[in-house]
């Protein structure tokens, strides 16, 4: 049965409802990413007023992590069985819960399980609300234009996000737990009226309990020692025992989905090339922008002395540069393809990094940091929205959960490893005096990992690039053949 969305989204007309349909699942990521960013910021106020210890602090922001790459895969895959919309709309009120709850505690360890069950529902908003706008919009201009829009609000989400820890921060942390809580329910009682109905997957095999099981466990696993590494340390018995559980578990995971009639991922969507790019692309790009932010904040604040506020001020070109290409990328989707994109995105992050090698400890702003910001908030607009609209193309529309909750778990397990590996380098590079010279010239190998991820990230897409020229010439090849052949034929009296 065809609703009415899809008809007019097909018709390419975009009735109010239609828009009221997405902008309920555009705050729905817009929270996910805003809640990512803006606990940061505060950390400090809720370690002195809660009595926290750092250790304890890092699990605040690890909680969230924790639930949310960890249950990504399931979530994706309970979308396509259990119906798009009704886990979107039970995961969204309660992460409004999670928010209220987190807001009004008084003790470490409930703050720290509020941010695991909001993650967890995170894991289940992220894929089920990416999979209802491409089953919404057909493939296309018009999905490519969805997805612009959807994919800018997360990043300005991230963005905004530390503006408003920022501001929020100064009157009471509590406040940054809060937020999210009457957004939150404000889009639930939308999306009630305005989400598309969605059916359960009738002909799906059975559900792949063990699948389930394994998948979820070995990426909770995998996040929690990624997590601990750097604590711990990379070689410790612990950590290595860990990565060894996780390989375990994901090898019995593939043994498993091969032999299992409803696979929670389905592995033969791994053989297309494009689908490989764009999950290894999207661990790359948001490993390296996490562990820039990381060390930049660490620059900004503890080097240079700038309050929260200022630094948040720091980093808003890159998103306003975002959202304001918002309505314009799926045009430029349109003409370029993903492919280029991805490219000279990838080429825009790698030069900004690069150009913040040169930073010192008396830096002008719109010389030595503004230009990094631009390229890389230019970057992020055709990076974030390409690798979405890459990952869903060609998609049957029952697969739609389980490749956008695919999709989710490369970023945040890029985001979470890539972190650990640019924290682990900059603690082995500390120094034994801790002059402002001395941890800038500590936090350099860093910044040298972050750009090598973007390189790598960069050299992925390339590929891409290339084989989609030698796609066009063997069209352009067998087109000029035919037409040859078609002149050579006689032409009978």
């Amino acid at each position: 049965m065809t609703s009415p969305h899809t008809t007019a989204a097909s018709e390419g007309r975009w009735t109010p409802r239609l828009w009221g349909t997405l902008l309920v699942l555009c705050a729905a990521m817009f929270l996910d990413a805003l809640d990512v960013s803006m606990v940061g910021v505060a950390l400090p106020s809720i370690g002195s007023d809660l009595g926290l210890s750092t250790s304890t602090l890092q699990w605040i922001v690890s909680g969230y992590i924790l639930g949310y790459g960890g249950l990504l895969l399931l979530g994706g895959r309970t979308a396509d069985l259990l119906g798009r919309r009704q886990v979107f709309l039970v995961a969204l009120g309660v992460f409004a819960l999670a928010s209220l709850l987190g807001g009004l505690v008084d003790s470490g360890p409930l703050l720290i399980a509020s941010r695991f069950i909001k993650g967890l529902s995170a894991a289940f908003t992220a894929p089920a609300g990416l999979s209802i706008i491409t089953t919404t919009f057909p493939q296309g201009t018009l999905r490519n234009r969805a997805l612009s829009i959807y994919t800018t609000c997360a990043a300005t989400g991230f963005s905004m996000g530390l503006v408003l820890s920022g501001l929020l921060t100064e009157a009471s942390w509590r406040l940054t737990m809060l937020l999210p809580a009457p957004i939150a329910l404000i889009a639930l009682v939308a999306g009630l009226k305005l989400l598309p109905r969605s059916t359960r997957e009738k002909d799906h095999n059975g559900y792949d309990v063990p699948g389930a099981v394994l998948g979820t466990a070995s990426m909770l696993l995998l996040v929690f020692t990624v997590v601990q590494a750097p604590e711990a340390g990379w070689a410790s018995a612990r950590t290595l025992l860990s990565f060894l559980a996780v390989a375990v578990l994901l090898t019995v995971f593939v043994a498993v989905e091969r032999r299992s009639p409803g696979p929670l991922i389905r592995l033969g969507v791994l053989r297309s090339g494009n689908q490989i790019r764009a999950q290894l692309g999207a661990m790359a790009f948001f490993g390296s922008y996490v562990g820039f932010q990381f060390l930049v904040t660490l620059y900004m604040q503890s080097l240079l002395g700038w309050s929260a506020l200022h630094t948040a001020l720091a980093f808003l070109p890159a998103g306003v540069l975002v959202a304001l290409s918002a309505t314009k990328m799926g045009a430029i989707v349109d003409r370029f393809g993903t492919p280029r994109l991805l490219t000279v995105g990838f080429a825009l992050m790698v030069v900004g990094y690069a150009l913040f090698l040169g930073v010192d400890l008396d830096p002008v702003y719109a010389v030595a940091i503004l230009p990094s910001m631009l390229l890389i908030g230019a970057a992020c607009a055709l990076v974030f929205p390409s690798l979405n609209i890459q990952a869903t193309n060609g998609v049957d529309d029952h697969e739609q959960g389980m490749v956008s909750g695919l999709l989710n778990t490369s970023v945040q397990v890029g985001g979470a490893l890539f972190l650990a590996v640019v924290t682990a380098v900059v603690t082995a590079n500390a120094p034994e005096n801790a002059t402002p010279q001395g941890v800038l010239d500590s936090y350099r190998p860093g910044l040298v990992v972050i750009t090598g991820i973007a390189v790598a990230g960069l050299l992925i897409t390339l590929t891409g690039l290339r084989r989609s020229r030698e796609q066009r010439s063997v069209v352009v090849a067998q087109s000029t053949v035919k037409e040859a052949e078609a002149e050579r034929v006689p032409v009978r009296d």
